[in-house]
C-alpha cells in the first residue's frame, strides 16, 4: 500500500476546509440526495461525499458504510485530491497503491473505486466517490456523469461558503457566526465548560477611510481578519459582523482567560504590523462577556451585552 502524498498547497487547503465549518456536522439532504443518485446511477453499494482533513477523511454523506470517517493514510480519496481529474481504480487488489489496503483486504472489500475531486475556492477539499466489491470498467460516459454530479456537490459547498462567509475577508459573517456559535453554546452547556465572547471594534476606522481611501480600508479589514483568524484555535469561532466590527467566541475559556488571551493577541498584532508593509496604526476596543445560561438564552443576547461592554471600553479611550 502507498500512502497518499500531501498536496503542495496543504496549509491553505486546510484553511479553506476549516473555514467552511462543515466538518463533523449532521447529515444534510442536499448532499444525501446526491450520493443516492450516484448509487442508483452507477449501481454501486457505496457512494460518499468525503472531505479530506489533516489526518482523516470525513464523510459528509455516506451510503454503504457504517463508519463516519477513516484515516487519511489509507484513504483512496487522499490520492484523488492530488489531481484535478477523476481517479479510477478498476481493480484495487491488482493496484500496487491499494493491494494491501485495509479497505481492500477487509470489509467492505473495495475492488473498484472512482472519485472526482471537489474544488472550492480553488482547492481540492474532498471527493464525490463510488466503490464496489467487484472489478468494473468505467468509460468516458461514466466519468462525465460522475463529474456532473460532483459539480452539483461543489455548488452546494460553494453556496454554503457564500451564505455564511464575509465576501471581503473570507471569514464567517454574522449569519455563519450565529449558527455555529449557538451550536457551540449548546455543547458548552452539555459538557459543562465555559466560553467567552469578545466583541471587537476597530478604533477610528472612519478616519482611515477618509485619509487613505476605502481601498486601503478594505485591505486593512482583510489583513486584520486574516491575522485574527489564524491567531486562534480551530475550536474558537471568528467572524466579521459588519463594517469594522469583529467577534470571537473563545471555547473553554473564562472571561479572565479571554482577557489574558487578548493581551497576547494585541502584542502579536503590534509585532505583525511593525513587520508588515502596512503603515496605518490599527487598534481596537473590546467587550468581554462570559456565557451564563441563566442570563443568555440566545447568542443574540450575548452579542448585545458584549457590544455594550465594547462601547464602554471605547468611551474610556476618549
Amino acid at each position: 500500500m502507498i500512502q497518499p502524498d500531501i498536496p503542495f498547497n496543504e496549509i491553505n487547503r486546510l484553511e479553506v476546509l476549516c473555514g467552511l465549518r462543515i466538518l463533523d456536522t449532521p447529515a444534510e439532504e442536499r448532499f444525501d440526495r446526491l450520493t443516492r443518485m450516484a448509487k442508483h446511477m452507477f449501481n454501486v453499494p457505496i457512494a460518499l461525499v468525503t472531505l479530506v482533513d489533516e489526518n482523516r477523511q470525513w464523510f459528509k454523506s455516506c451510503i454503504g458504510l457504517e463508519a463516519t470517517e477513516a484515516s487519511r493514510d489509507i484513504s483512496f480519496c487522499g490520492h484523488t485530491i492530488l489531481d484535478s481529474e477523476v481517479l479510477v481504480v478498476p481493480s484495487a487488489s491488482s493496484d500496487h497503491r491499494f493491494i494491501d489496503n485495509p479497505f481492500v483486504i477487509d470489509v467492505p472489500n473495495v475492488e473498484f473505486y472512482a472519485g472526482y475531486p471537489l474544488v472550492v475556492g480553488g482547492y481540492r477539499l474532498g471527493t464525490l466517490c463510488i466503490a464496489d466489491n467487484r472489478i468494473r470498467d468505467f468509460d468516458d460516459q461514466d466519468i462525465a456523469a460522475l463529474k456532473d454530479l460532483a459539480a452539483t456537490v461543489e455548488q452546494e459547498l460553494s453556496a454554503l461558503q457564500m451564505a455564511t462567509h464575509d465576501e471581503l475577508t473570507g471569514i464567517l459573517n454574522r449569519r455563519g457566526f450565529i449558527s455555529l456559535a449557538q451550536n457551540s453554546l449548546n455543547l458548552s452547556v452539555r459538557d459543562g465548560v465555559t466560553c467567552t465572547l469578545v466583541y471587537l471594534d476597530l478604533d477610528d476606522f472612519k478616519l482611515i477611510n477618509d485619509n487613505f481611501g476605502h481601498e486601503v480600508g478594505d485591505k486593512i479589514l482583510h489583513s486584520f481578519a486574516a491575522f485574527l483568524n489564524r491567531s486562534f484555535r480551530d475550536s474558537d469561532i471568528v467572524a466579521r459582523l459588519a463594517g469594522d466590527e469583529f467577534v470571537l467566541l473563545l471555547n473553554n475559556a473564562s472571561q479572565q482567560d479571554a482577557q489574558k488571551i487578548m493581551v497576547n493577541f494585541k502584542q502579536s498584532l503590534l509585532d505583525h504590523l511593525q513587520q508588515s508593509e502596512m503603515r496605518c496604526n490599527v487598534s481596537f476596543s473590546m467587550g468581554f462577556v462570559e456565557f451564563n445560561l441563566n442570563k443568555h438564552s440566545s447568542i443574540d443576547l450575548l452579542l448585545s451585552e458584549a457590544d455594550q461592554q465594547m462601547y464602554v471600553c471605547k468611551g474610556a479611550k476618549r
